[in-house]
């Protein structure tokens, strides 16, 4: 099928824009470090069920677990808690449009590791779509209000988002290598890159006391509770299975 990867870009796309919303709510209700640790062992549970029930050939190389374990923790633990935090700072609109550089920085880290090209057309391309998100981040909302960069965003936000924006850019880069060392079902990869991250992620969220007793606290916000079970359905369940089906059948610049 044609396009197949750009496809599952796209629908990674409207995923992310989802799972965005819900996770600034969630951590404006109950923090970064919360959010971010609850939705990777919910994910990680719909993952594994559907694992099993599928049946999913769940066979993978040294090498394909060593990669995807690498991505998982360069685009989950580092890379999405500067993600979170980002969020909880200057929101979605702002972070979003900084996180717009993850192309930018996946192509050249593609170009460097995995010797990837992109043709004029796929550079204008990119180019023309960020210029459209930037438009649509940063316009004026319907209501009138004007959610400008000097009222609503702190060095330490952007910084962030950058920081966030490479480690999602690095993330998909060791994804691909694993990719080039066989077929891999998508959600078993997603599953194993989650695994990888809270390896890291679940004690040091524990020993930093910055997660604690994640049952009481979103069964005291239902709200937050909703709002991390839909981003955890449309960010790591679907929306990270969509991206990695994508750079399995096209350029990460692309992707």
């Amino acid at each position: 099928m044609p396009y197949i990867g750009e496809i599952y870009a796209l629908l990674t796309a409207c995923s992310w824009s989802g799972s965005s919303i819900a996770f600034t709510a969630a951590t404006r209700r109950i923090g970064s470090v919360q959010v971010n640790t609850s939705r990777l062992i919910m994910a990680a549970a719909y993952l594994i069920v559907l694992v099993l029930i599928a049946r999913f050939d769940i066979s993978l190389s040294s090498r394909q677990v060593l990669f995807l374990g690498v991505s998982g923790v360069i685009g989950f633990t580092l890379g999405d808690t500067f993600l979170f935090r980002a969020f909880q700072l200057i929101g979605a609109r702002i972070t979003m449009l900084i996180m717009s550089l993850a192309p930018a920085v996946a192509a050249i880290l593609a170009r460097i590791f995995l010797d990837e090209d992109l043709s004029v057309s796929g550079v204008i391309g990119i180019v023309v779509t960020l210029t459209g998100v930037g438009i649509v981040v940063l316009g004026r909302s319907g209501n009138g209000e004007n959610h400008t960069i000097i009222h609503h965003v702190t060095r330490g936000g952007v910084i962030l988002a950058v920081l966030a924006a490479c480690g999602q850019g690095g993330g998909l880069i060791f994804a691909k290598m694993a990719f080039r060392e066989g077929s891999i079902n998508g959600f078993v990869a997603t599953l194993v890159r989650i695994l990888a991250s809270l390896l890291v992620l679940y004690p040091v969220a524990l020993l930093s006391g910055r997660y604690k007793k994640p049952v009481r606290v979103l069964r005291g916000d239902p709200k937050a509770f909703l709002y991390t079970v839909l981003g955890s359905i449309f960010g790591p369940f679907l929306g990270v299975t969509g991206s990695l089906m994508s750079i399995q059948y096209t350029k990460v610049g692309i992707a």
